[in-house]
């Protein structure tokens, strides 16, 4: 597959993350999704084809549909039929349907997650304390249970290196009381009403991340939202508590680097290609099941 996208550069200052390029226009961000794709915390050489539209595109789908639930930052996906109009300077074609136009906020340094069911991180966790982030949960619980009740766990927030799970309490250190409990309210509302939406459409949401940020001195979503980089989506057809569960997401990176043998501290791997396009099969399938629409070309 080509036209990969894996680093950008435009004409405004620029904030590089794990996937994104973030550029300040002032008062609004240009956020580019590019198909840089990242496991186990490290960042590989190698590009999944079109999963920076899917982010894009699939996080706007969802947008439109909670504005008038939780107060967001997004504006508009950015094409050929509105660069012109929206950005301040030429777009480069491969930079269309990848990009976001969205207002500026005052980022939060915590992540908000939300599980709906027991898996990953929070397995481990619970399997070793009966609790995740501090919240004790009901004992004999198998990995991939779907939870009595959803709970917020919010972990801290890095740019480079491992996340920690923290507690409500903690965060409200980081971010003050009034930030956290919005923040949790909020978090706890797009995940009601995301895992709904998704479960029409045969898909399960066990769990997702948002950040949050401060704008006018509201509490706003702002990143991606509901996306396989930020969500454990899995078909609901083959669901089966008592272990891990297939996904729409990038778990043949995760599985194919665990079975490399690399460790930390070793140079990155270039992804071999069968790996790359089932990962691109992966984004495609969750954002046409869920939209009911190809992704546009």
């Amino acid at each position: 597959m080509n036209n990969i996208v894996m680093r950008t550069e435009l004409p405004a200052p620029v904030k590089r993350g794990k996937v994104r390029d973030t550029y300040d226009l002032g008062d609004k961000l240009l956020i580019v999704a590019t198909d840089r794709i990242s496991a186990l915390d490290l960042i590989l050489p190698t590009g999944i084809s079109r999963k920076g539209e899917v982010l894009t595109r699939l996080s706007a789908w969802w947008f439109d549909r909670i504005g008038e639930v939780v107060p967001h930052h997004f504006i508009a996906v950015i094409d050929d039929s509105n660069a012109e109009d929206l950005v301040p300077f030429p777009l480069p074609p491969n930079c269309h349907g990848r990009s976001m136009l969205v207002r500026k906020a005052q980022r939060y340094d915590a992540e908000c997650i939300m599980r709906g069911y027991i898996s990953g991180s929070g397995w481990r966790e619970y399997t070793r304390d009966g609790a995740v982030c501090g919240i004790k949960l009901p004992e004999g619980l198998t990995e991939s249970d779907r939870l009595p009740d959803p709970i917020f766990t919010p972990s801290t927030k890095a740019d480079v290196g491992h996340d920690e799970n923290i507690n409500f309490e903690q965060l409200e250190e980081i971010v003050g009381t009034e930030a956290a409990n919005a923040m949790s309210k909020r978090s706890r509302a797009i995940y009601d009403y995301g895992h709904q939406v998704a479960l029409e459409r045969d898909i399960i949401i066990a769990d997702t991340k948002f950040e949050f940020g401060l704008r006018n001195e509201e509490t706003i979503l702002i990143d991606e939202v509901l996306t396989p980089d930020s969500s454990r989506f899995w078909p609901l057809s083959e669901y089966q508590p008592g272990g891990s569960q297939p996904s729409f997401d990038k778990q043949p990176v995760r599985d194919w680097l665990a079975a490399t043998g690399w460790t930390d501290g070793d140079p990155a791997p270039e992804i071999p290609g069968d790996v790359a396009d089932a990962t691109t099969d992966r984004y495609l399938t969750v954002y046409r099941t869920l939209t009911g629409e190809d992704l546009p070309a």
